[in-house]
């Protein structure tokens, strides 16, 4: 049987070595590459065609939700499994519709880390207990309330947080690692979806429907 193979995207070299000393132990696993942010993981995945990637998930130059997507829009089949230090519900969500299959917080043990390659990449999906309480809240909050809040993004409402906070395009594609042009397209989908006419009023149309807290 033909080994996963697999890439590692991590900015933390010492994250990228601990994995690959991990991976080198299981001989049905194989590491066929590392980068250290999500657009290096774009241009390498295309070279390299892995079968599976661990991707983490705040990286400079590109995230790596962003990144999952770059992917898969020419190579659908990748799985990706998200190893990150975050559990808010915004990276969760953000993560699990970008197309990852998997959710783990970096603190998972070697032994679990392993089982859910071996699951992930036979076409399983896999959540840890701790992360399924984040989603199953997120989801209760979105049915009980305003049904705009549904249609609102995770990172939309990073940046309706950024706005509320008075920060300028600028100053939001700095604090979330994107373009201004990128930033332009969240505040124009925001105002669309709240039928708002200026950026006051859709930070007071979000706090009123409980999009976001202040």
């Amino acid at each position: 049987m033909k080994p996963i193979r697999i890439m590692i995207v991590d900015d933390q070299q010492i994250i990228r070595e601990g994995l690959a000393g991990m991976l080198g132990r299981e001989p049905d696993l194989e590491l066929i590459g590392t980068a250290e942010n999500g657009l290096e993981a774009v241009n390498l995945a295309a070279s390299i065609k892995p079968d599976l990637v661990l991707m983490d998930l705040r990286m400079p130059i590109m995230g790596g939700a962003q990144a999952i997507r770059e992917i898969r829009k020419n190579q659908p089949e990748i799985r990706f499994i998200i190893l990150t230090v975050y559990d808010n519900d915004e990276e969760l969500f953000e993560g699990l519709r970008a197309g990852a299959k998997a959710f783990l917080l970096k603190d998972v043990s070697r032994d679990e880390l392993i089982s859910v390659i071996r699951a992930v990449a036979a076409g399983k999906a896999h959540l840890q207990p701790e992360l399924t309480s984040v989603l199953l809240d997120h989801l209760a909050e979105l049915e009980s309330g305003d049904q705009t809040a549904a249609t609102i993004t995770p990172r939309e409402r990073s940046v309706l947080r950024l706005l509320a906070d008075g920060a300028s395009n600028k100053e939001i594609a700095s604090e979330l690692m994107i373009s201004e042009h990128t930033v332009k397209s969240h505040v124009a989908k925001i105002f669309v979806k709240l039928e708002a006419r200026d950026r006051a009023e859709a930070v007071a149309k979000a706090i009123q429907k409980n999009i976001i807290q202040i």
